[in-house]
């Protein structure tokens, strides 16, 4: 497993919006592997293929419980609402207050291809939705309602 190159704000695949996974091949598996290194290796809870300049549509997270691999992730129900303080690595230093659902439902596939559905609330909801929006090309301090340097 490698640890990959983290791609930081102003890189322009941060800002595309991101191809659904076609195939689950083997490279798409070492990819799932890299992923999952390199985030570990920068201590995140979260990151997403843009993150490691692949434009495709694959998230891994663990925010304590393990790790998630999701591929061609979609919300698909969500409830409530609650702002909280999130950063990103790919925009060290900074970090921000956003408000998300409480909580959601996400399905995808995992790295068989079978379809997987996974609810979250507190930090993997928050997660979820931070990870999914740079699949959209969106970072978190566009949708901050305050910035700060921590």
């Amino acid at each position: 497993m490698s640890v990959l190159e983290i791609r930081k704000a102003g890189d322009k695949v941060l800002k595309e919006k991101a191809a659904p996974v076609a195939k689950i091949d083997r490279k798409i598996k070492r990819l799932l592997d890299d992923m999952a290194n390199t985030m570990y290796e920068a201590q995140g809870v979260g990151l997403a293929a843009p993150q490691v300049g692949v434009s495709l549509r694959i998230i891994v997270l663990d925010t304590g419980d393990g790790l998630i691999e999701l591929i061609n992730p979609v919300i698909t129900a969500h409830e409530g609402c609650e702002a909280g303080t999130e950063g990103c690595l790919s925009i060290p230093g900074m970090y921000g207050e956003v408000e998300r659902y409480a909580k959601v439902t996400v399905e995808g596939l995992n790295r068989e291809g079978r379809r997987i559905s996974i609810t979250g609330t507190e930090l993997l909801a928050r997660a979820l939705q931070h990870e999914i929006d740079h699949l959209e090309g969106v970072l978190f301090i566009e949708l901050a309602k305050s910035v700060h340097k921590g």
